[in-house]
């Protein structure tokens, strides 16, 4: 069964997403001695990685990896990983340069997938030819889409073994990316998604339902899910 937990506003929901993926790091570290962490992009978890930056004492160990990228240069503003170097990063000490493994979309969509899938064989663990990282963090778009994954895209198609793909046409800009498949995002040992405010509430309501290719978000799998939503942005039955 999916985790759920709301939090009051958006600051709360930053703050337990935190501690929460904190936690699941130095749970791994312990049991393996590494963890891998792939992050999003987006507005939403910003705050998150702020607040992780400063929460987890130690980034000895700890592997930093992408869920998708825009098909821009590392420093455009719509960078994702611009966006983790000024927030986790720039909060974070000892984080080993080698450990971050960066999309580059500055190559495009489909070199820049081939290389990443490469450098996920080369330096993810893997479990049955699949790379398994311990814990994923997601947004989701207002059309419920998650990493660069969206609504009856033919990236949804995508074989077991395909590991990473270049995007053409997202129906947002920019129209070129590179996304983690769902073969990935399944074989993580958690995915954590963070949704707050009420433009998130029908897309957290519509995940919960039948899975969908119409809502991407609903096929991820729900027994390794955290959910982390604010009251805004929370299912409507728990809506205060």
């Amino acid at each position: 069964m999916t985790s759920l937990t709301t939090c009051a506003d958006a600051e709360a929901a930053a703050q337990r997403a935190a501690v929460e993926i904190a936690r699941r790091l130095q749970s791994a570290r312990r049991a393996r001695g590494a963890a891998h962490l792939a992050l999003s992009g987006g507005s939403t978890p910003a705050r998150t990685y702020e607040l992780l930056g400063l929460e987890l004492g130690s980034w000895q160990g700890i592997e930093l990896w992408f869920a998708d990228e825009r098909c821009v240069g590392p420093q455009d503003e719509q960078s994702n990983y611009r966006l983790a170097q000024q927030t986790l990063m720039a909060g974070a000490t000892g984080i080993d340069a080698a450990r971050v493994h960066r999309m580059e979309g500055e190559r495009g969509p489909d070199d820049g997938a081939r290389r990443y899938a490469a450098e996920l064989r080369e330096h993810a663990p893997a479990e049955a030819e699949l790379p398994v990282l311990d814990l994923i963090v997601l947004g989701i778009g207002p059309d419920g889409h998650v990493a660069s994954l969206f609504p009856c895209a033919t990236t949804l198609d995508a074989g077991p073994q395909e590991l990473c793909l270049g995007v053409h046409d997202s129906p947002k800009p920019p129209p070129e990316r590179i996304t983690l498949t769902f073969a990935v995002l399944h074989a993580a040992r958690r995915c954590l998604l963070l949704a707050t405010g009420a433009g998130k509430a029908d897309a957290v309501n519509a995940m919960l339902g039948e899975p969908s290719r119409h809502v991407p978000a609903s096929l991820l799998r729900r027994e390794r899910l955290t959910l982390i939503v604010d009251d805004a942005a929370s299912p409507a039955p728990l809506r205060r």
